[in-house]
């Protein structure tokens, strides 16, 4: 019998707050509570923490401090990226292009841009999740005003070609949204190197408190307000700013980028680690995403003929925590967008299981789900009437041997 421990594998949904985050939280809670647009020492107290936290996060990705945006998390950021560039620049063209493989904060509000009379794009993506630069080129046209495609793929883990991306937006005097939600502390980003114009980012993904976030704007890119009401952040977001966040979320950036190296090196031995067993050890199982162009930390897998809500129910049933490649966890039988714009069918998406790596993760960790893993997904294929059924109905999908 196995004994029940612990694993936390869903450090893409969020992460626990670092204490030593937590202790600065709770600091600007308590002692530093001042309004940062009070002329008092107390206000002055809160704006140079306010002040500080800017500087942490514009360093975080090679930006200047007037370039940062601090918002709720990365749905606000790319919210306010797509809607306030959109109206900004909607004399010059009306023209979006996404991926099909973007998060719903971004894909959902391209969709509603284009209820106002915006016309979208959204690119299809390879059997990785990778877009195909000549899909990029040809989808390009003289309205075209904005490009959004995410830097990590918050589901598979694939790494999207930024750079190259940057580089032909820049040269098509196109501006390029980036939502680096999975990649902020994770790889490097350099928002100049790689012609990046808007950059959105969340603190909850990076040891961080829930509730923060911020925009990187270039300078001299225009974006026009979707909240009113005070001169905060440039009058871009308006309202007393969420100080004791604000402060949590500079100091888990600077401290997730000056680990970066090191946990990178170390969770990747880990991944590569848990892939290879899995691979090994349980039949009729697929890695989703590329194989190397890939963040350190994710393995999604998607388990033939199994469905992936009973896994994840008989995991958490180990103390094992993961999340589903499926959107069925949230009342829907469709299986994930990301996963069907790959080509993958749906039987196979069902099955998906997304483990995301962290901090604390170990080599007993994931020797404990190596072990708890195989017997699960047996005794779930045995209690499935459709077994065999499936197993002719999925031959010809793109489960890869």
């Amino acid at each position: 019998m196995i004994e029940l421990r612990k694993v936390y594998l869903d450090h893409s949904a969020t992460t626990p707050v670092r204490p030593e985050v937590a202790e600065l939280v709770r600091e600007y809670m308590t002692r530093c509570f001042g309004n940062p647009s009070s002329v008092h020492s107390f206000g002055r107290e809160a704006k140079a923490g306010l002040t500080k936290a800017r500087e942490q996060a514009a360093g975080a990705i090679g930006a200047h401090t007037e370039e940062i945006i601090f918002t709720s998390g990365g749905t606000e950021a790319d919210n306010l990226a797509l809607r306030g560039a959109a109206y900004a620049y909607a004399n010059k063209g009306k023209h979006l292009i996404t991926s099909a493989v973007e998060h719903h904060a971004v894909l959902d509000t391209c969709k509603e841009l284009e209820k106002e009379g915006y016309s979208l794009t959204v690119l299809p993506v390879d059997e990785y999740g990778l877009i195909r630069m000549n899909d990029l080129r040809r989808a390009i046209t003289p309205e075209t005003i904005l490009i959004s495609v995410m830097h990590v793929n918050n589901e598979v883990g694939t790494i999207e070609p930024i750079e190259e991306i940057g580089a032909l937006a820049k040269e098509r005097g196109i501006l390029f949204h980036t939502d680096a939600v999975q990649s902020l502390g994770k790889i490097p980003i350099d928002v100049k190197k790689m012609n990046i114009d808007l950059l959105s980012a969340s603190g909850h993904k990076i040891y961080g408190p829930k509730g923060t976030g911020f925009l990187y704007a270039k300078r001299g890119i225009k974006l026009h307000p979707l909240v009113f009401g005070g001169g905060q952040e440039r009058k871009l977001r308006p309202g007393t700013e969420n100080l004791p966040g604000i402060v949590g979320l500079g100091l888990a950036a600077a401290l997730a980028v000056r680990e970066m190296d090191m946990e990178t090196a170390r969770l990747q031995k880990l991944r590569d680690y848990m892939i290879k067993e899995i691979l090994e050890k349980i039949n009729d199982v697929q890695l989703n995403g590329h194989p190397d162009i890939r963040v350190s930390s994710n393995v999604n897998i998607s388990f033939k003929y199994v469905e992936g809500e009973s896994l994840l129910l008989s995991l958490d049933m180990k103390g094992i925590a993961a999340s589903s490649g499926s959107a069925c966890t949230s009342g829907s039988l469709d299986p994930s967008h990301v996963l069907t714009a790959m080509g993958i069918c749906h039987e196979v998406a069902h099955g998906s299981v997304r483990m995301t790596l962290g901090h604390d993760n170990t080599e007993e960790d994931i020797k404990y789900v190596l072990e708890a893993l195989p017997p699960i997904v047996d005794r779930l294929r045995a209690m499935s009437p459709l077994y065999q059924q499936n197993r002719k109905e999925c031959a010809g999908c793109t489960l890869k041997k």
